[in-house]
Formats: structure tokens, sequence, C-alpha cells
């Protein structure tokens, strides 16, 4: 191919595609920045009527319900819907929020547990002590930087705290210990493919500057799609400009001149003046595109790149992918258990922790002073994580994730599918990486107990004890966190009503285009424009170039 016709088609594939992703990306470089600054923003909510019908609560779907704790006169549930106290029938409910922050994101709760009779409560941003004498929620301070509580647990006489990082623990309710972990049997120092391209996203793999960073691609990915419309849009404008103008001039050109002598010259001349304008913000605003585009165009291509592996079908390549952890970075912490910790079971017939993490299930001593050892038999777990842990008697536990519900003998290893009481079998290659029954929480009350699938709500696991409609009270005072939205605009499942399963392909569909346009806007200016402006010589200033011609002059005489 010529160089002419490299240019005429990296033209097409900066033009069109380009028009087609501006809005797309646009919403991608908003939604992120809010992501980046969860906390920032957990006091700001959207109403559930602005959103598809797909976001609205019906029978306590979209993991409203996570569990619940029964007391001796009441019952409290705990969810995405913050705290509700009902009776033991669990048919009318009373708001159980007081004293948690403005914002449904700063009541999301993972767990209540009732220690030395007074509960406590984990929830997304912060742990929380029910003060009996006020009746509200009052936020406890805890010897950890992040605080987001994964799980609560009783051992004994002691309150335990788990965060994503750590164990902490407490005698008292208010002074805690923190616990650092020891390492897993066979540990090696690496970290999932999936984990490093997720904080390369979204900059956190660089601490609070890389944040920034990103937040700043985000800004200039606005920019970039902003000044590409209006360069499209430009010459349009112009030609209509001149259109105009030139039918007013004719107009005024008729042969009984109006009264005012030179008007016609006058608009003539002001038309000109707004098309120079015009023309001069054309180049300006092109200019600004070119510049910024190709100054940011490498980070843009490798934050579109690393965003593209995080949804399926590239997140395939990567999810069961091992890597070292690059040094200096967020992910480089001496703590073998750094994020990756989900919930914890005290087993106390034989002394033992049991803990869900990221890895799977491992067993530690009572006093974490050996190695842990991983469950040789275990469950599946999908990777959004556990969200029911129960125990059944004595040498059982219930577990249930987006991968189904099963029934576990730690003890024995036996896994049996909870529904269906079928033995589990590992699948052989690649799985679905969720089940046909979604549990995203289980409540229990008296001898009658309901799972919650996330799609379809509650449902009892005897057929005859079906629970409580879920109330309006309820779902007005339960909208959708502005975080929570943006995550479904940046994953592109705000879809879903439109093109049902297709949105899955949103993300990888725009990342590829995004990637198209950044390319070919790059070799765009390093054939076209940048050669343009090398062949442009600066122009002399006005007192220079008065002097050159004032020097002719006196030489020619």
């Amino acid at each position: 191919m010529t160089r002419k016709s490299w240019i005429k088609s990296f033209k097409k594939l900066h033009k069109w595609p380009a028009i087609v992703i501006a809005f797309i990306a646009i919403l991608f470089a908003a939604s992120g920045i809010v992501m980046n600054h969860r906390q920032l923003f957990s006091g700001v909510d959207v109403s559930r009527k602005l959103l598809p019908e797909n976001y609205h609560y019906q029978n306590w779907n979209l993991a409203a319900v996570r569990g619940s704790v029964q007391l001796e006169d009441a019952n409290l549930i705990y969810g995405n819907i913050g705290v509700w106290k009902s009776d033991n029938n669990l048919e009318d409910f009373a708001n159980f929020n007081q004293g948690f922050p403005q914002g449904i994101d700063n009541r999301k709760i993972y767990s209540i547990v009732l220690f030395n009779d007074v509960l406590y409560a984990g929830t997304h941003l912060g742990l929380y002590k029910r003060n009996t004498t006020k009746d509200i929620w009052q936020k406890l301070q805890i010897p950890v930087e992040k605080e987001r509580i994964a799980d609560l647990e009783i051992k004994d006489n002691k309150l335990l705290v788990l965060t994503r990082h750590y164990l902490l623990e407490s005698a008292d309710g208010q002074h805690f210990k923190k616990i650092q972990l020891p390492e897993p049997v066979n540990y090696e120092r690496k970290t999932g493919l999936f984990k490093t391209f997720w904080e390369l996203h979204s900059g956190e793999l660089f601490g609070l500057a890389g944040k920034l960073f990103v937040d700043l691609l985000g800004l200039i990915t606005i920019l970039l799609s902003v000044t590409g419309l209006l360069h499209f849009f430009f010459p349009k404008w112009i030609k209509r400009k001149k259109k105009k103008i030139q039918s007013r001039t004719e107009k005024l050109n008729h042969p009984l001149p109006p009264p005012g002598g030179k008007r016609n010259n006058e608009v003539a001349g002001k038309g000109n003046a707004s098309i120079d304008k015009l023309v001069r913000t054309k180049k300006l605003n092109l200019n600004w595109h070119n510049v910024v585009g190709y100054v940011f165009a490498l980070f843009l291509l490798i934050n579109t790149f690393s965003g593209m592996h995080l949804r399926p079908p590239f997140l395939i390549a990567i999810a069961n992918k091992q890597v070292g952890i690059i040094p200096g970075t967020h992910l480089d912490s001496p703590n073998p258990w750094f994020d990756k910790l989900r919930r914890v079971h005290w087993d106390a017939a034989h002394r033992r922790y049991i803990f869900s993490t990221s890895d799977g299930f491992y067993f530690a001593d009572e006093n974490l002073s050996d190695k842990l050892i991983p469950a040789p038999s275990q469950p599946p777990v999908s990777v959004m994580g556990c969200n029911v842990l129960e125990p059944v008697g004595e040498d059982f536990l219930m577990v249930g994730s987006f991968s189904g519900m099963f029934v576990w003998n730690p003890q024995t290893g036996m896994v049996a599918d909870f529904f269906t009481g079928q033995p589990y079998h590992a699948p052989q290659g690649m799985a679905r990486p969720i089940g046909a029954n979604t549990v995203a929480g289980f409540v229990q009350s008296g001898d009658k107990s309901w799972w919650f699938d996330y799609t379809r709500g509650a449902i009892a696991i005897n057929a005859q004890n079906e629970f409580a409609a879920m109330p309006a009270e309820v779902c007005q005072a339960s909208p959708m966190s502005l975080w929570n939205v943006a995550l479904e605009i940046h994953t592109g499942r705000i879809f879903e009503h439109l093109v049902g399963s297709f949105y899955i392909l949103f993300v990888p569909l725009a990342g590829i285009c995004l990637m198209l346009v950044l390319i070919s806007g790059f070799f765009l200016w390093w054939m076209v424009f940048r050669k343009k402006q090398k062949k442009k010589s600066p122009s002399p200033p006005r007192l220079q170039t008065r002097y050159w011609r004032l020097l002719r002059r006196t030489s020619s005489q």
C-alpha cells in the first residue's frame, strides 16, 4: 500500500468508529472516575425508579438480604438494604438503620453478631456497635487502614472481626488486636493476573498517585471525545453559516437598495468575520485534540487493554493465571493474605479456624501459630465470594455463593449439592463462572429457613413457608448508590434490558473499538499533522519584518 492509501485507511478507522464510540467512551470515563473514589461518593444515591426495571427490588432479590440474627423477641435481617427489625414471624419490618451515615453504601452490611448482649455490624465501610441507650449505631475505631469488614464471628468469649487483610480480636468489643495470619503451606509470593490488571486499570497499583493519574486519563478521554465530535461537526456548521450569509446578502442586493446605503457590505463583513472565527476555533480544537491525543495515547492504550481483560471473554484468558508481584506497587505487601480474606468460621468442636479466601478454604490452628493448611476437598465458591457459611450441626457447613449451595463436611471432605443431595464432582476443563442457583443470602427463624437467589429473591427451603412480601417502605428506603450505578454503566450491565445477555460483549467490543481509534489516530498524527508542523516555519515578528523591508528598499536605492 502507498502512503496515501495508508492515510486514507487510518482516516476511516479513526473517524467512523470514533463517532460511534465517543458517547460510550464518555460514559466509561465518567463512571470510572466515580468508581475510583467510592468513599467520597458514598453519600450519593440514585432512586431505583430512574433505573431499568431489572434494578427494582422484587421479592428481596439483588442481594437485598444476606443474613439474619435471631433475638429473644425479634429478628434482624441485613444485607444491601441495611438492617431491618421484624417479629419472629418475619411479617412486619421496622427501620433499624439509625446512626449509619447518609447513603445506602454506608449501610451495605456483610455480617451482624450479638456479643456480650451488644449488636455489632460489619459494613463495607467500617465496624459499628449498637448503642442501646441512644438506640443508634456508632462507628468503632479499629487498627487497620482499610476498614472494609468481610465477616464477624464469636470464638468462645472473644469477638472476631475479619477484614479483607487481617483478623481482629477483642475481648471487650472496644479494643482490638490486629493479627496477620501465617502464610499457607507451600506459599509462593504471587498474585493473580486478574488482580494485577484490575489494579492497573484503576491506578490503585501505584497508590493514590496512580488513581489520580487514571482519573486524569478519564478526563482526557472525555476531552478527546468532545473535541473529536466537534471536529466532525465544524465543517457542517461552517457550510451552513456560509449559506445563511450568502442568502441574506442576496436579499439585500435587491434593485431597490434599502435605506442605510452599504448595509449589504456590512452584513457580508460581519458574516465573514463570524466564519473566520469558526475556522480559527476549528483549528484550535483540532490542535488540542492532536496534541493531547499523541501525548497520552500509550497510557490510554494500556488502560483500555487492561480493562478489556476484566470482563468475558478476555477474562477467561487471565482468570487462573498467577504472576509475580511487581516490586514497589500496592500489591507488594509482606502480608500473604493481602485482600484475600472473605469469611471466617470458628469450629469449636475441633478447636480450629476455617477461613474462606479468594484462594479457597484453609484450616488454621487455635493459636494461629502454624501455617494455614488448604482443605483437601472443598465446595466450589464463585469468584464473587462466599455469601453463606452456616454451621449445620457440629460436623457440617452450608456453603453458598453464585456457584450454588453445598453441604460440606470439613472433616471427611464430603461435598454434596444442597438442593439435589448428589455428591459434587468438579467439572473438567472450562466451566461456567456462575451456577444455576446464585445464592446471595440465608435467613433462619425458628424452624423455618429461606435462601435468597440474586435474581429470584426469597425461596423457602420448606415450600410451605413463603417469605413475607417486600414492603414498599423497604424498597423506598433502599435506593442504589451512585458507585453501584457507575459500576453497572462501566461493565455494560445497565444495557442488559435492551440487548439481553449480549451486554456481556459490551466491554470487549468497546475496548477493541477504542484501541482502533487510538492507534489509527496516533498514526494519522505521525504521518500527516506532524509533517505539517515541521514544514511550517515560524513567522517573523512584525517589527522584524518591517525592518527587513526597509533595509531592502534602502539597498535598492
